[in-house]
C-alpha cells in the first residue's frame, strides 16, 4: 500500500465549537498518537483526507510544520446522517514495524449448483508490516458443494502477514439452497 501525503496544521484550540468551525472551514480535526509520545492535535485538509481514507487501514505521511509523521488510520468518526468525516485518529508507525489490523474478506467465484454461500466473518485480524498492509484477503469458493466450510486457518494470507484471528473461526459456510430440498421431496413423492 502506498502512502498518501497530507499537510496538516497544528491545533491549539479544542472543544466542540472549535471543531465545528474547523469543519466549516473545510478541515477535519485529527489526533496523532503512539510510541509513547504526547498526542499531537492537528487539522487535516477536508477533501484530500476524505479521498485518502476511502481505503481501510490507509497509510498517511503527514507533514506538521515541517516534521514528518508516518501514520496509520485507526478510527474515523462520521456524522450518522450526512456521513461526513468529523474526526480521525491516527497511529504513528515506523517502516518495518508490525501492526495489528482488521482486513476485509472478499469472496470470489460461484458455488456448485444447488448450493449457496454465506459469509460468516467479514474481517480477519492480521499482523502485517505497517508499510505493506493488505487491502483485502481473497477467498475463492469456485465449485464448492453444500456442507463445505472455509475457516480462518484455510485462508491464503498475503506475504509477510500473520493470522491473529482464531484458526477455527468460520469465514464462509456453503449450504444447500432452501428450495432445493423441497424440490427433491416433491419429485420423490411424484414417483
Amino acid at each position: 500500500m502506498s502512502e498518501q501525503k497530507l499537510t496538516a496544521e497544528l491545533r491549539t484550540e479544542f472543544g466542540k465549537g472549535f471543531a465545528r468551525r474547523a469543519r466549516m472551514a473545510g478541515q477535519i480535526p485529527a489526533v496523532i498518537y503512539g510510541h509513547g509520545a504526547e498526542p499531537i492535535h492537528i487539522n487535516l485538509p477536508g477533501r484530500a483526507t476524505t479521498l485518502a481514507v476511502r481505503v481501510s487501514n490507509a497509510l498517511l505521511a503527514i507533514d506538521v510544520d515541517g516534521e514528518q509523521h508516518l501514520t496509520l488510520v485507526k478510527d474515523i468518526q462520521r456524522d450518522p446522517v450526512k456521513q461526513i468525516i468529523e474526526h480521525v485518529d491516527l497511529q504513528t508507525v515506523k517502516a518495518g514495524e508490525k501492526v495489528t489490523v482488521d482486513i476485509a474478506i472478499h469472496v470470489s467465484g460461484e458455488v456448485a449448483p444447488g448450493a449457496v454461500a454465506s459469509l460468516e466473518a467479514t474481517t480477519v485480524s492480521l499482523e502485517a508490516e505497517a508499510t505493506h498492509v493488505p487491502t483485502a484477503v481473497e477467498v475463492n469458493i469456485e465449485g464448492r458443494k453444500a456442507g463445505e466450510s472455509i475457516h480462518a486457518s484455510d485462508l491464503e494470507l498475503p506475504k509477510g502477514s500473520t493470522l491473529l484471528t482464531e484458526g477455527d473461526t468460520l469465514v464462509v459456510r456453503i449450504a444447500e439452497e432452501a428450495g432445493a430440498e423441497e424440490e427433491e421431496t416433491t419429485e420423490a413423492a411424484a414417483e
